[in-house]
Order: C-alpha cells, then structure tokens, then sequence
C-alpha cells in the first residue's frame, strides 16, 4: 500500500526508511499494537522509565499510517465533544480534571519536540473558535462562562471586529481565543517520536498486523510472518481497535475529511489576514476547521462524519465531501473563490458512544486507549504515559484519571451499531442545519 498517497502530510514529509518486519518468533516484556501517536508514545514513555525492558511495536502498516499521519495537525486542549457534554456526562469536578489533562498534554507536545530535535514544524500560533451565526455566538459564550465558573483555564472573547481583524470573514461574528494551541505537521512528529523511541532502545516492526490474540498469563500475538509472546500488551490501535476482538465493542471509527488548497499568493493572504496564523474551527457541532500550513496553503476539514457499516475504516476519500468542503472554504472565504485545490483525503477517528477517551484494561496484563475524537495530537501523547504508568504497574497521578478504567456504554453489534451511530450524526447534523437556517432567516 503506497501510504504516501494518504494525505499531503505523508507525501510531503520526506524520506523514510521502514522497519523490516517481524520474522519468528519473539520475547518481549511489553508489546505495543500500533505505531501512531499513542503507541510510539507508549513505547518511549516505557523505556524511559524503565530502560531494561524489551519493548516491541508492531505497526499493521507504517508509523504514522493512520489518524496521526492524516489530521490537520492542531495540538490542542480540547476533550471529548464539548465542556458542556463532559459536565453533563461527569460532573464538574471531572471536567476540570480533563481540562488540566488536556493542559499537561500540550505541554508534553511541546516538550517532546524541543528535547528530541524533532522538526515538525511546531508553531504555537493559539486557537480560535469563531461563530458564525447567533446560535454558535450564544453556544461559546454559554460555554465560556461554564468555563469561568468551573475554574477551567482561561480563553479570551473577541468580539466581531476583533476577530475580523485577525482573519477576515463575512460569516464570523464573535469568537473565543485560546492561547494553549500550536499548529504542526504531524506525520514529521510521529515519526521523529519513533526515532526517539528506536534511540531509547524500543523496538519498531513495519507491515506486522497482528491477526490474532491469544489471552494468558503471558499474551501471544500472531502476525502474518511471525509470533510475539509478551508479559504485557499495550493495544494502540484506536479507530482500528474493532480489527481486534478483545476491542471489537468499545468504540467506533468515524471518518472525516480534509481538502488542502494551492499556495496562497501574498495579495490572496493580504485579503484574507490571518497574520497571527490561528488555527481556527467553528461552533457547529460537526466543526469545520481550518489552518495555513507552512508554505501557506489552506487546510479545511470536517463539516461532516460518517460511520460506515460493519465499522469500516478504510473510506480514505469522498467526492461528495471534497466538493462539500471546497464550497465550504469559498463561502467562509469568498475572497479565495478562484483558489486551486490539490489534495484531497481522510481517514477514521475513534469515537466512544458517550462521546469521550477512554482507557482501560482488559485482564490483569492487557490494557487499551480508545475514543480520542479527534482531538489525538495531545491527548495520545499523553495517553501513552498513561498506558506505560498501567503497563509497569504504577499508580501514578496519571493511572487516577477518571477516564481510566471507568464504566463505558457497550458499542452493540451490527446491525444495531450502524443504527446508533446514524442516530448520533444524524441530532448532530440537525442542530448545525436547524441553526443556519435560523441564521439565514434573521438576516
């Protein structure tokens, strides 16, 4: 499979050089299934606290391959779907928890970053969450004073003019700033995070699915090529967990999508603002978001999801959303409307029925981390120290964190799993239309 074709992050980030796969039979201390975010994390954070351990990753295809190599990039403090579901869901007390959770996993970003060298092109630019229509106005200021009167950490309001000159848009009306956001190319950070786990003595294994489990005191896992026998299995596989059958019901893989724009020439950058390079979403419950990569091209995703039957997680293109999202970019910026658009693609992320992460364990030596929704730059960096703490057996303030090993909603199986998920997307897509149409009929 030519990976490098799965998004311009991939294409663009280099030459790479894959890790042979793995052949016979093997020991490992701890095995780690996937070679994303969470897992290549997983793996570092175990070697540093533990350097004797033999620490193996098995990658189904290469580092990077799936979400981590795909998003758009934003490392942000965001949890779950929104401050309001996780009250609602858990309480204040937990939400605050999330929130300096999510605090801490920026943090580690930029930390790892800065002390491995890794050129990414980290920009810690903030986030800006813009309105526009009334409703998503009320919607951000309602979340804004939750926000204050919970003691979350602090966000600016801006109004119109304020956010206008910034970035410019007819459609933006007010907007909340974050300063806790930087903007990266996260095919380059996954893969200098594995280089730095390989340097801290962890093993990689490229093209190594694993096929199947076999539960023990000591777990075996089987790939095509060869067989891992490990006293721990650490499974980073998020939106492609239901491949596995100890995870086949605790999440969903949903998939979005990304349109990516030509270079934008200095007189269309002019027109547009956007000096403080912002990353930038909206308030709809399906969020568009968007941000300049390096060389100024303009990223836009989102808009909608999907959830495809028999939880699918190869739907890596969309005519139907390329075409949604380019409209969406020239009516957000009416400016640019004779821009060229070069990229197109997407991919799975991994959702929880109750819309928010969880960790867990299965057994007393196998443990998992699923339900980043979409919010993985941070969050499963910081899940992999949390799995790692799990994994050698310390309670650490890490282990204590609400999402782990907390009571979750079982996902059904099908036919009934594909009824539940179009029942959430489709409340959600309501709302979003049922407030732009109100906001077309004010206006």
């Amino acid at each position: 499979m030519v990976y490098r074709e799965k998004s311009f992050w991939l294409e663009t980030a280099g030459e790479y050089r894959e890790q042979p796969p793995l052949e016979g039979e093997r020991t490992a201390d701890v095995c780690v299934v996937g070679g994303g975010f969470t897992g290549v994390s997983a793996a570092l954070h175990l070697k540093e606290k533990a350097p004797g351990l033999r620490v193996l990753v098995l990658e189904s295809e290469v580092v990077g391959f799936g979400a981590s190599g795909r998003n758009a990039g934003f490392c942000m403090t965001l949890f779950g779907l929104a401050p309001e579901v996780t009250r609602w869901r858990f309480g204040a007390a937990r939400l605050r928890e999330a929130d300096a959770y999510m605090l801490r996993a920026v943090d580690l970003v930029r930390r790892r970053v800065a002390e491995h060298g890794i050129d990414c092109d980290f920009e810690e630019t903030g986030l800006l969450t813009v309105a526009t229509n009334p409703a998503q106005r009320f919607r951000l200021l309602r979340e804004m004073e939750l926000e204050r009167k919970i003691g979350l950490h602090e966000t600016e309001w801006l109004e119109a003019d304020a956010v206008q000159a910034q970035v410019r848009s007819p459609l933006f009306c007010g907007g909340r700033f974050d300063r806790h956001c930087a903007l990266l190319n996260p095919a380059k950070l996954v893969r200098g995070l594995a280089r730095a786990a390989e340097e801290a003595g962890a093993e990689i294994c490229e093209r190594s699915p694993v096929v199947e489990v076999v539960p023990g005191s000591r777990v075996r896992l089987r790939t095509p090529r060869g067989t891992v026998t490990a006293e721990k299995v650490i499974f980073a596989t998020n939106a492609y967990s239901a491949r596995l059958r100890p995870l086949r019901f605790r999440q969903l893989p949903v998939h979005t999508y990304i349109v990516l724009t030509e270079p934008l020439a200095p007189e269309q950058l002019s027109a547009v603002g956007w000096q403080g390079r912002q990353g930038i979403e909206d308030g709809r419950n399906l969020i568009h978001y968007f941000r300049l990569t390096r060389d100024n091209r303009l990223l836009m995703g989102g808009n909608d999801a999907f959830y495809y039957y028999g939880s699918a997680d190869d739907r890596d293109r969309s005519g139907a959303m390329q075409q949604r999202l380019q409209e969406a970019v020239k009516r957000i910026f009416p400016m640019l409307s004779g821009i060229r658009f070069t990229h197109h693609w997407g991919g799975p992320i991994s959702a929880t029925l109750d819309l928010a992460p969880l960790i867990g364990r299965i057994g007393p030596n196998m443990f998992y981390s699923v339900g980043c929704m979409g919010h993985g730059v941070a969050l499963c960096n910081l899940n992999g120290a949390t799995l790692a703490d799990l994994a050698l057996e310390r309670q650490t303030d890490l282990t204590e964190v609400f999402f782990v090993d907390r009571r979750a909603l079982p996902v059904p199986p099908e036919p009934l799993r594909f009824a539940v998920a179009g029942a959430l997307l489709t409340a959600m897509r309501l709302q979003d239309r049922w407030h732009e149409r109100g906001s077309r009929r004010s206006g």
